[in-house]
C-alpha cells in the first residue's frame, strides 16, 4: 500500500501543477471577453440568473443526496477506492456524451436543455465520489466540499487558486464557510462552458461537439474529484459512516 501511496502523492504533484498552471492565451482572451459581457448585463438580470442556478443546484444537491447510496465501508483501501471510483467515472461518463450527443442534435431548443442535464449529472457524479471515498453527503459541510470541487474544476485562474488553497486547507476553512458565492459560482461556470456550449447549438455540427464536450467536461470533473479527496484521505480526514 505505501507504494501505491507514493505513486497516488506523485500524480497529485502533477495534478496540482496543472492545476495551478496559467490559462492559455486563447482562455485568458475569451475570460476577458466574456467578463466585458457580463459587465454589461443589468444587475436585476445578474440576480436572476443568480438565483435561478442557486435553486437549480440546491435542487439537484437534494435530490441526489436522496438517492445517493451513503458512504462505502471504512475498511476499503486507497486502492480500492480509485479502482471503484474510475468504474463510477466510466459510467457517467458515457452518460455525459450521450446526453450531449442527443441535445446538440437537437439544434437550439434541445441544446439549451443540456445546462440543467449536465449540471444535474455532474452533481449526482460527486455524490457517488464522496460515497465512494467514505464522506457522509449528508453533513452539510459534505455537500458544501461537492461545490468547492465542482467549482475547482470549472473556474478560471484566479478562482481555481483561490478555491485550491480552501480544498488543501479543509478542515480549517469549513469553519469560515457559510454557504458559497453563488453569483461567482454561476458566472465561473457559465463563462468556463459557454464556448463549447454555443458550437452546440449549431445543427448538425452540436452531436458532435455536445459529445466531445461533456466526455472531456466529465474527465476533467474526475480528475478534481479524485485528487480532492485523495487529499483528504492522504491528509488524515477519516472517511465517516452514516449515521
Amino acid at each position: 500500500m505505501m507504494e501505491y501511496e507514493r505513486k497516488v502523492y506523485a500524480e497529485m504533484r502533477e495534478w496540482r501543477k496543472r492545476v495551478l498552471k496559467q490559462s492559455s492565451l486563447f482562455n485568458r482572451m475569451s475570460k476577458n471577453v466574456q467578463t466585458k459581457i457580463n459587465a454589461k448585463i443589468p444587475e436585476r438580470v445578474h440576480k436572476v440568473i443568480t438565483e435561478s442556478i442557486k435553486n437549480m443546484v440546491k435542487a439537484t444537491l437534494l435530490g441526489s443526496n436522496l438517492i445517493t447510496k451513503k458512504s462505502q465501508s471504512t475498511e476499503l483501501n486507497l486502492y480500492e477506492r480509485d479502482e471503484h471510483f474510475q468504474k463510477k467515472l466510466t459510467v457517467y461518463r458515457k452518460t455525459a456524451v450521450v446526453e450531449g450527443a442527443g441535445t446538440g442534435a437537437g439544434g437550439i431548443f434541445l441544446g439549451l436543455a443540456d445546462f440543467p442535464l449536465l449540471l444535474s449529472i455532474k452533481i449526482k457524479f460527486l455524490y457517488e465520489a464522496a460515497a465512494i471515498y467514505g464522506f457522509n453527503t449528508s453533513d452539510y459541510e459534505e455537500r458544501l466540499f461537492i461545490l468547492h470541487v465542482f467549482q475547482l474544476a470549472f473556474s478560471n485562474d484566479e478562482k481555481r487558486r483561490e478555491t485550491l488553497r480552501i480544498i488543501e486547507n479543509w478542515d480549517a476553512e469549513k469553519r469560515k464557510l457559510m454557504d458559497m458565492d453563488w453569483r461567482v459560482f454561476q458566472q465561473e461556470y457559465r463563462d468556463y462552458i459557454d464556448l463549447v456550449k454555443m458550437l452546440q447549438l449549431v445543427p448538425g455540427f452540436g452531436a458532435i461537439v455536445g459529445a466531445f464536450a461533456n466526455h472531456n467536461l466529465l474527465d476533467r470533473l474526475g480528475e478534481t474529484a479524485k485528487n480532492a479527496y485523495r487529499m483528504r484521505l492522504l491528509q488524515g480526514d477519516s472517511p465517516r459512516q452514516s449515521k
